[in-house]
């Protein structure tokens, strides 16, 4: 498949998921037979799921964009890649192959993070409107077994259309704050290593050498990991959700292959040092530490807001749970004896493994501040008004270290965009 320089999308800014709906629907319109645009289902809050198809071949790519509402760039990226798919013949495969992009998996999500999307793209204003779901409000993972709990609409309508197309690849478009891009995949794609690397170098962003999504994975090259063999070790215990129960591996059932595809907002160098760190035992020890230092003061500031919220119930206030509940837990799974029996031995960690802790451990902060902010903007009362000026004072200090402390440069949006479609278009040629 040869790339074609096109011109992503909304290159300078991301897109919400109704322009991408509207967007869609008018490239249906220029190009009747050829592109298709159809409902799959709704959100919980009542919003569409729309699926966009290029050709009308009997093989199938599904790429989902907006898996984690906080991520916009999937978004943009589906959009661009059923406008490349018309563009480019070639892709298509002579009839043979149809290109299918669901906009967004999560609507209502992503649109309790359209205060960030339409201006200037900084961590400040970034943060300011951040949201991304607890666990449970995640639609890419299906429930387990015994769990008694449903499938969300969403899940339904995602596994729903896999088993209708049956892809041989799904691309799952995710996107982190600060870092670099990383591919995990569900099965190997030989041949996608060299033109991802390509792709990566091309928009200046590292290959994450030790991701924290993929911190116990295999690697068959750099910024490639291969989901572990079942009873391997997936994740860190804190991180409930498996892979092996995710939307990621349903598509194995039809013989498809899943890539999730990785693109960072502000790039982070030491995600790719490869040589091995000189002091991991002392590194994770810090890490936990941090972890634990830098939560307390947001834990203490959430007990004393909770009383003050009006919708106390709402998914800002589970997000915000959530993320504090896996903190103690996140800094038992960095004791260093711990990783060491997951890992064999300490020595094997690289300066990526341990920038990658360390960024997690400026994440979360940051996260639950943000979160916290947004709950308080709704409190009433002298004592909210309290609990908002400290609240802003915490996030401001943790964003401040988010910004300075990993020498990160920010990523423009075309080239995110850019990057992530030719590593679909990659693996979708190397399966091919």
């Amino acid at each position: 498949m040869r790339a074609v320089a096109v011109r992503p999308s909304g290159s300078g800014r991301y897109l919400s998921a109704g322009q991408a709906a509207v967007r869609a629907a008018r490239l249906a319109e220029l190009h009747p037979g050829l592109v298709a645009v159809r409902q799959v289902g709704r959100s919980r809050g009542g919003r569409p799921l729309v699926l966009v198809s290029v050709g009308r071949g009997p093989r199938h790519v599904l790429a989902v964009g907006g898996p984690h509402p906080n991520e916009p760039v999937g978004t943009a990226t589906a959009l661009h890649l059923a406008e490349r798919a018309v563009q480019e013949p070639e892709l298509r495969r002579g009839g043979e192959v149809t290109w299918n992009v669901l906009l967004c998996l999560d609507p209502d999500g992503a649109a309790l993070n359209e205060g960030w999307l339409g201006g200037p793209l900084t961590m400040e204003r970034h943060y300011r409107s951040f949201y991304r779901p607890a666990l449970e409000d995640q639609p890419e993972w299906l429930p387990t077994a015994g769990s008694g709990r449903a499938a969300l609409p969403e899940t339904a309508a995602l596994t729903a259309v896999i088993d209708e197309l049956r892809p041989f690849l799904q691309c799952s478009l995710h996107g982190v704050d600060v870092g670099g891009t990383f591919v995990q995949l569900t099965g190997p794609v030989p041949g996608l290593a060299e033109p991802f690397a390509r792709s990566a170098a091309a928009a200046g962003l590292p290959l994450e050498r030790g991701p924290y999504d993929a911190f116990f994975w295999p690697s068959p090259g750099p910024g490639l990991y291969v989901m572990p063999a079942a009873g391997a070790k997936d994740r860190f215990a804190a991180l409930a959700e498996s892979s092996a129960h995710s939307t990621w591996s349903y598509v194995q059932r039809h013989g498809g292959v899943t890539a999730v595809v990785e693109v960072p907002m502000w790039a982070a160098p030491g995600v790719a040092d490869a040589a091995p760190h000189p002091d991991p035992a002392g590194a994770l020890g810090e890490a936990a530490g941090v972890l634990l230092r830098e939560t307390e003061p947001l834990a203490e500031l959430l007990a004393l807001a909770r009383p003050l919220l009006p919708a106390p119930e709402g998914p800002l206030l589970r997000s915000a749970l959530w993320h504090l509940s896996i903190v103690p837990q996140l800094a038992l799974d960095w004791a260093p004896e711990a990783v060491a029996a997951d890992v064999g031995s300490l020595s094997v960690l690289s300066g990526a493994h341990l920038a990658g802790v360390a960024i997690q451990t400026a994440r979360m902060p940051v996260r639950i501040a943000a979160l916290l902010v947004r709950l308080l903007r709704d409190a009433e009362g002298p004592a909210a008004a309290e609990l908002r000026r400290r609240a802003g004072r915490l996030l401001a200090a943790r964003v401040e270290r988010f910004r300075t402390g990993f020498g990160v440069r920010p990523v423009p949006v075309g080239e995110q965009v850019a990057h992530q479609a030719r590593a679909v278009v990659a693996a979708a040629g190397a399966l091919l």
